[in-house]
């Protein structure tokens, strides 16, 4: 048995959203101090202030700002981190009011937060929570409470787990798409287009300036995406050995006219989702170069004369190999010659196709 660390997400009862909302307030008060603290310390000194020199010109706020000491400590190092992504000597104010207000969010340090009387204890106040996971087996590492865009409140912590190694020995290989979000070497497919089904009721609750329910369509987009990536990616992990999955990037097709399918398909979350649970179960993830893997013949390896080309041939979804006979559809060819490259990749050390 493996331990990983993994996240838990419960969602927070409704009833201690105004308290919640207090705090995060004040967690909003806490970084556009330290924004203006630093960014001063750079104009004036040319000293960019650490996580630990920031510490003593909020030690003794916590009380009264009705926060707790680790939050304040925990708001200087997430501070101090994004401003070094980021490589600005001033990052953006964080909203508490008005239409553009910044998403609530109160981070929690390791051992500041527990699990008492069947509720989530931190700061002197227990929070009720939908748990889904019985949060009483596990002891919580970090943590943080963070609201959506509908004013709902999720409880995310990071636990410690035991994870059983998978005893499967097959290998797959995994085509991205628009048309199919995903389409394995196993002709499986994870049918996307979550934003393309509810777009016209969308568009309805957009001209009608109904705010709340456009709110709701985006987070029911969101939701039906992540459970299908969830229940896809985890059949994988539980049936192979092996997965392999094509290195195609968002990055240039967002700035094409395919840009509104690409981010209907969630690649990112496909891929970010499958390592992770490959990592938790022993499995190997790859992600391969696929050039040519649509047009080459999985059956024979060529390029015939009769394979799809280019972006002009992309309504062609089943075409025949002009040199064995083959008849391919096109995805599942696709990933079938993904695979190949991957089994290549394993036994050669480099990738090939």
């Amino acid at each position: 048995m493996a331990t990983v660390v993994k996240t838990l997400k419960l969602r927070v009862k409704d009833k201690h959203a105004s308290l919640l909302l207090q705090m995060a307030r004040q967690v909003s008060f806490v970084w556009n101090f330290i924004n203006a603290l630093s960014s001063r310390s750079i104009r004036e000194r040319g000293k960019w202030l650490s996580a630990y020199d920031i510490h003593p010109y909020t030690k003794g706020a916590a009380k009264e700002l009705g926060l707790h000491s680790q939050t304040l400590q925990c708001v200087a190092q997430e501070y101090v981190t994004r401003r070094r992504q980021c490589k600005r000597a001033r990052l953006n104010w964080r909203k508490s009011i008005g239409s553009q207000r910044s998403l609530g969010w109160i981070p929690i340090n390791t051992g500041a937060a527990s699990w008492k009387n069947g509720q989530v204890y931190h700061n002197g106040h227990y929070f009720s929570v939908w748990d889904s996971y019985g949060l009483g087996q596990y002891k919580f590492k970090t943590a943080s409470f963070n609201e959506d865009a509908r004013g709902r409140w999720y409880f995310n912590v990071a636990v410690e787990v035991e994870t059983k190694p998978t005893e499967a020995t097959a290998s797959v290989g995994i085509d991205l798409g628009l048309k199919d979000c995903a389409t394995t070497s196993t002709g499986q497919k994870l049918h996307g287009r979550w934003y393309r089904e509810l777009e016209p009721q969308l568009a309805v609750a957009q001209r009608a300036r109904k705010k709340q329910r456009v709110k709701a369509i985006h987070a029911k987009i969101a939701n039906r995406r992540k459970d299908e990536i969830h229940k896809f990616t985890t059949n994988l992990v539980k049936n192979n050995a092996a997965i392999f999955v094509g290195d195609v990037a968002s990055a240039k097709l967002v700035k094409t006219r395919m840009a509104k399918s690409t981010l209907d398909a969630g690649w990112s979350s496909l891929k970010t989702a499958l390592e992770y649970k490959c990592h938790q179960a022993g499995v190997v993830f790859e992600e391969v170069n696929e050039a040519y893997s649509t047009q080459t013949c999985s059956a024979c390896g060529s390029l015939p004369q009769s394979r799809p080309k280019g972006i002009a041939d992309l309504g062609i979804r089943e075409w025949k190999c002009s040199e064995c006979g083959a008849v391919h559809e096109r995805d599942v060819n696709a990933a079938r010659n993904i695979l190949a490259a991957g089994h290549c990749r394993l036994a050669g050390g480099i990738s090939c196709l």
